[in-house]
């Protein structure tokens, strides 16, 4: 049985006979829904981080390797970290400190100045970081597509667009050529202007094919418009305030996921698209896919399960953004009073009703990019990888918009892959900030906090752009950071478990409700880090999927 000590106070209570004053900075919570929903913030910027790399490369990538068999997994995975982030959010609340300072105490051995968790935690900064890489380089390649800046990208782009245009639209042309007994006069010249333009795009790439090679050697358009990319994000990273970052993010992310859920809903509307009742079954009935030669789904969806929803590094930096909105200084130091007990629970209660209210956008954003993946791409047997990464994605959208899919696809990702490249280097840079005073590698001073962290932010987005420049395979980058996430993933369930049972102070603890949740969170979490780990180590292992 697991030996839990009674929870000592960090401040012995005032004795009656004394009035405690409200400390300094404290706010009382909301107690209506317009004020709750008012003090909401930290769990955007998180999904801004979310809705990114994890939906729009790893998910659609799982959708387009194993159709819809995943498509639990993928909900199970949203909707399952989302105890342990709150759990995060709820020893900064309680403490005041922050997440690498609870992290540094939990018992094990240490190297140096910092614990295991600490060094556990450095290594995934160091691969994530290469995971930006990938990142920024899938926001070069859809600028380098939009609007390319070289004779010979613009060339390339016109061959490989009528390449991924012919792979893409083949099923639907074989045979009858798309028209069906009953179809009427409009369909029939819907159809065949169709037909004609995939006619027109099959003879250019045929006749170009074999210089395709050439042209994507000599076309840089993408690392130019990656480093672009790079220098403006540091500029803005180093001006860039805590309101600043939240409006952006929820401009960026708010209008591509309403494109993409509209685009799943009119995708039933349109024939060889449309979900059936076999799909969703397969979906949503815990079923494994078919193996087939080369291809694992199962080790690419278990990857894309430590990305999607709230990912390892996201559990840490999330309550970084929770003290940056006020949460903890409003809350106050722990008085041991009652005034302090009825403002933790009152922002607590906020702090769930960010972070559920995130779960339910990126959730919503996650199934949706799956779904595409799953109806379009993998029945088209498209798998996005490599430099036409981006390009292979903008199929999902051309049966519903046509000809103008490819410029709102441009849009769409260069708005959700720059949410999570900005959002995640401003993380990194609070993170990185806070652990070198950890590391006792900088003063404990805000004159030195600033300083660093204008630092970090300057340097982290050219950091990425360099690794991207070294290795320019996105996906690649995406799915190592996603393995990386998920072995961090049982580190980060004991974490919370042990801020719940040895730090929260008992008169704001969960229900038991709550914790059979946090339970089964941690379990879930600890499955798939340790399959990772596991199946990274022995890649053989991976055929057992």
């Amino acid at each position: 049985m697991i030996n839990i000590p009674e929870f000592i106070p960090p401040e012995t209570p005032l004795p009656r006979n004394r009035v405690a004053r409200k400390p300094a900075g404290t706010r009382e919570p909301p107690h209506d829904l317009e004020g709750t929903l008012l003090e909401l913030g930290p769990g955007l910027i998180t999904a801004g981080a979310i809705v990114g790399s994890g939906e729009l490369i790893a998910t659609t990538a799982t959708g387009a390797e194993a159709g819809f068999y995943f498509m639990w997994l993928i909900i199970v995975g949203c909707l399952i970290k989302v105890f342990v982030q709150v759990e995060m959010g709820r020893f900064a609340i309680c403490t005041g400190q922050t997440s690498l300072e609870g992290m540094s105490q939990v018992p094990g051995p240490r190297i140096g100045k910092a614990n295991w968790v600490l060094w556990f935690w450095l290594a995934t900064i160091i691969v994530t970081t290469a995971q930006l890489g990938g990142i920024v380089g899938g926001v070069g390649q859809a600028l380098a597509i939009g609007a390319p800046l070289t004779k010979v990208g613009k060339e390339y782009n016109v061959i490989a667009g009528a390449e991924t245009e012919v792979k893409a639209n083949a099923h639907r042309f074989s045979g009858t050529g798309g028209v069906k007994p009953g179809t009427t006069d409009a369909e029939f010249k819907k159809v065949k202007d169709e037909r004609d333009l995939f006619l027109i795009n099959l003879k250019l790439w045929l006749d170009n094919k074999d210089r395709l090679p050439e042209l994507k050697a000599a076309s840089k358009d993408h690392f130019i418009w990656a480093g672009i990319i790079a220098v403006v994000s540091s500029f803005l990273l180093v001006r860039g305030r805590y309101s600043f970052i939240q409006n952006f993010v929820l401009v960026l992310v708010g209008s591509f996921t309403l494109i993409t859920v509209m685009n799943v809903i009119l995708l039933q509307t349109t024939e060889g698209y449309a979900l059936t009742s076999e799909d969703w079954f397969a979906g949503l009935s815990f079923q494994f896919p078919p193996k087939t030669e080369n291809v694992y789904p199962l080790a690419t969806a278990l990857a894309t399960f430590g990305i999607i929803g709230v990912a390892a590094g996201e559990m840490v930096f999330y309550p970084y953004w929770c003290q940056e909105k006020g949460y903890a200084r409003f809350v106050g130091p722990n008085d041991g009073s009652g005034d302090w007990v009825r403002r933790a629970n009152g922002w607590m209660r906020v702090l769930r009703w960010d972070a559920f209210s995130a779960m339910i956008v990126y959730t919503i954003s996650t199934v949706a990019f799956y779904i595409l993946g799953a109806a379009i791409l993998h029945r088209a047997e498209l798998v996005p990888q490599g430099t036409e990464m981006i390009r292979t994605l903008a199929v999902m959208y051309v049966p519903i918009f046509g000809p103008l899919a490819k410029t709102i696809f441009l849009f769409g990702a260069f708005a959700v892959l720059y949410s999570t490249f900005f959002v995640t280097n401003a993380s990194k840079a609070r993170m990185c900030t806070d652990a070198l005073r950890l590391f006792n590698l900088r003063e404990d001073t805000e004159a030195s906090r600033i300083r660093w962290l204008k630092i970090f932010c300057a340097a982290f987005p050219l950091m990425c752009f360099a690794i991207y420049c070294w290795i320019p395979f996105p996906k690649a980058l995406v799915l190592a950071g996603g393995v990386m996430q998920s072995i961090l993933l049982p580190v980060m369930a004991f974490t919370a478990i042990w801020f719940r049972y040895k730090k929260c102070d008992p008169r704001i603890m969960p229900g038991t409700a709550w914790d059979v949740m946090l339970w089964i969170s941690g379990i879930g979490m600890f499955i798939a880090g340790i399959w990772v780990a596991v199946t990274t180590l022995f890649p053989a292992l991976k055929a057992m999927g």
